[in-house]
Parts: C-alpha cells; sequence; structure tokens
C-alpha cells in the first residue's frame, strides 16, 4: 500500500503484481492540516499565524511530534490578533493533535475504504508489509506513528518522500518505468490471467 500525502489531496492504492488493484483520492492534504492548525491558534489564543510559519511549528514538534510521546507543550510565535503586535503563546500539543484529528480523519476513512475493497489474501499481506509514506507532508512529525497506532500496520516512510513524485516522472519520462493505471481486472484473482 502506498500513501501519497500531497498539498491538496492524498491518495492510497495497493499495488500488486505490477498494477493497481484499488485506489481512493481524499481532497485533503498537507494544505488542510496546516489550516488546521492556524485555525486553531486563532480562536483558542488569539494569534495569527501565517501559512508559511506552519512548518517550523510542525519541525519544531520533530521526533514523536504530534503524538502523545511527543513534547506537552511548545512555544509558538505570531502576531496578536486584537493589536497586531508580536506575541509568543504556550500551546499544548494534545490541543493541536485535536484540530488536526479532523482532516486525518478523512485520510483514515480513505485507508478503510481501499482495505474493504482490497481481496483478502492481499490485505494479509499489507498487514506484514504495511503503508509506504510518500509526498511532503509524509514529514509531518508523528503523522506515521497516528497512522500506525489508527490501522495497526506497519507505516514507513520513503527516504525522500518529498521529491519520490518528480523521481518517479522522470523515470516514466526516460522510458525506465511504465505508468501503473488501475485494473479492472483485479477484483478477481490476481492469477486470473494464468487461468485462462
Amino acid at each position: 500500500m502506498i500513501l501519497v500525502c500531497g498539498a491538496a489531496t492524498t491518495q492510497v492504492a495497493v499495488l500488486s503484481l505490477g498494477a493497481i488493484v484499488t485506489a481512493e483520492r481524499m481532497p485533503v492534504g498537507g494544505n488542510a492540516i496546516d489550516h488546521a492548525v492556524i485555525q486553531h491558534l486563532r480562536h483558542h489564543h488569539e494569534l495569527m499565524l501565517p501559512s508559511q510559519s506552519v512548518r517550523p511549528l510542525q519541525l519544531a514538534l520533530s521526533g514523536n511530534g504530534l503524538t502523545a510521546q511527543g513534547p506537552a507543550w511548545t512555544e509558538i510565535h505570531g502576531r496578536d490578533v486584537a493589536t497586531g503586535l508580536a506575541r509568543s503563546v504556550t500551546v499544548d500539543t494534545a490541543a493541536v493533535r485535536e484540530a488536526i484529528h479532523t482532516p486525518l480523519t478523512a485520510v483514515l476513512d480513505g485507508i478503510g475504504k481501499v482495505l474493504r475493497d482490497c481481496p483478502p489474501d492481499l490485505v494479509a499481506d499489507l498487514a506484514d508489509r504495511g503503508i509506504m509514506m510518500v509526498g511532503g507532508s509524509a514529514l509531518l512529525p508523528g503523522l506515521d506513528q497516528m497512522l500506525r497506532e489508527a490501522t495497526g500496520m506497519p507505516v514507513h516512510i520513503a527516504e525522500r518522500p518529498d521529491v519520490c513524485a518528480v523521481l518517479g516522472l522522470g523515470a516514466m519520462l526516460e522510458g525506465k518505468v511504465q505508468p501503473m493505471v488501475l485494473d479492472p481486472l483485479a477484483e478477481r484473482s490476481p492469477f486470473a490471467d494464468e487461468e485462462d
């Protein structure tokens, strides 16, 4: 299973025998997570934070990041909503985790749909092999652990998740790999062609 965590969308697919067995696209990505953090800080701390400051916030929570084992509090610098002056607040990371729970729920729903549409023998393989995360939003600290806890499957992050799509597209343009398409026959047996 591959999970492509983009800025505007998240896509999940199960790949087997050189074809896409089942796939789902969710209209939730890193931008929705950033927006949830910004809205939380605005409504609960009256702090304005430009969207380009959210990534440094997330990286400040590196390591376990937005997980229960991560830091309990972190200091955020932004602009006061009322006065427009620079201000710092101490933010409870549990509240930030709760704020991003809504966009992440859509991702978990998409993973669940893909697993329900997947043949049982492949689901058993996925329990061992797990999910491979790619895309820039895969670098959100603690996202892999949150998915691991929610699905019960191993979750891995690609070596360079932020450039995997570009490297793959380059390999396709150079003819090194062929593009995959959703296999309409994958609902049958993965060995259907051999039986014919």
